[in-house]
């Protein structure tokens, strides 16, 4: 198995950085965004994102040929 591209790590690491460093900067509760708190909103959004950056790094590892779809045993 290959190791994965830097631009299929960084994709993958956006949500994670997005999510868990950012918090200090979005932590109130004022501004409401479609009624809910900006926070809610925040991580709700991720939600939605996550899968779209991990398709994106997956199109970039299919692309490179860097998929690890090897069938687990040799032939």
């Amino acid at each position: 198995m290959k190791r994965p591209s830097l631009g299929a790590l960084l994709l993958g690491l956006i949500p994670f950085a997005a999510v868990c460093f950012s918090v200090p900067l979005w932590d109130r509760i004022y501004p409401m965004v479609l009624g809910i708190p900006f926070n809610m909103f925040w991580l709700m959004s991720w939600l939605v994102l996550t899968p779209l950056c991990m398709w994106g790094a997956y199109a970039l590892e299919k692309r490179s040929g860097n998929t690890g779809d090897s069938g687990g045993t040799p032939r």
